[in-house]
């Protein structure tokens, strides 16, 4: 089974956003209230998900709780969590969190050959042996949308049960966030980590 490869970049003011910013002047409270927090809290702006979910700030605020649960609160290693992060990123197309997430991943301490060979949708080699547990129990519940009880038991030896729970629904974020994203046609940050695609 092919994976997909991610989208070429959607760049602002080219026509392909659906979803953009609203004009600050017609924000309602709700909505400046919402934005409000995301200033002030650890994103330190309004980017990404964000922006299409301005139209329902309580979701948005609900949806950046469960980020910023998983992001800054979780249990899991920060190159078990970017890793995995960016392999759903590749998997479902999604640029921007690609852009967001792969150079964190490298900053952890994943090498730049393995996130390369995610790009490609290929099997990293070198992985760190927590992360390559994380990596395989997210492919195969990518795949197969579960795990065998031999990943499962795999997992849950290295992570224990509250690692399981929330790698299972770090995934599940961030396939969340991607896929409105990949609708809205949100662009990428603008950075040098876009890389052209083969």
């Amino acid at each position: 089974m092919s994976t997909p490869r991610l989208p070429a970049p959607i760049e602002q003011g080219h026509g392909g956003e659906r979803l953009p910013m609203p004009p600050t002047e017609r924000l309602s409270a709700d909505q400046r209230a919402a934005a409000q927090a995301l200033i002030e809290g650890p994103r330190k702006g309004v980017y990404g998900p964000f922006v299409p979910l301005m139209r329902i700030p309580a979701l948005l605020d609900r949806v950046a709780q469960v980020g910023e649960s998983l992001r800054f609160g979780g249990q899991l290693p920060a190159a078990v969590r970017e890793l995995v992060t960016a392999v759903v990123a590749q998997r479902v197309g999604n640029q921007f969190e690609w852009v967001m997430h792969a150079p964190l991943a490298q900053a952890a301490g994943i090498p730049a050959a393995a996130l390369e060979a995610v790009r490609l949708g290929q099997a990293p080699a070198g992985l760190p042996d927590e992360a390559q547990v994380a990596y395989d129990f997210c492919v195969e519940l990518m795949a197969e949308h579960g795990v065998s009880d031999a990943r499962y038991e795999r997992t849950r030896a290295v992570f224990g049960e509250p690692g399981v729970v929330e790698l299972s629904t770090l995934i599940g974020y961030f396939v969340m966030v991607s896929w409105l994203m990949n609708v809205a046609r949100t662009p990428s940050r603008p950075t040098a980590e876009v890389l052209p695609l083969p």
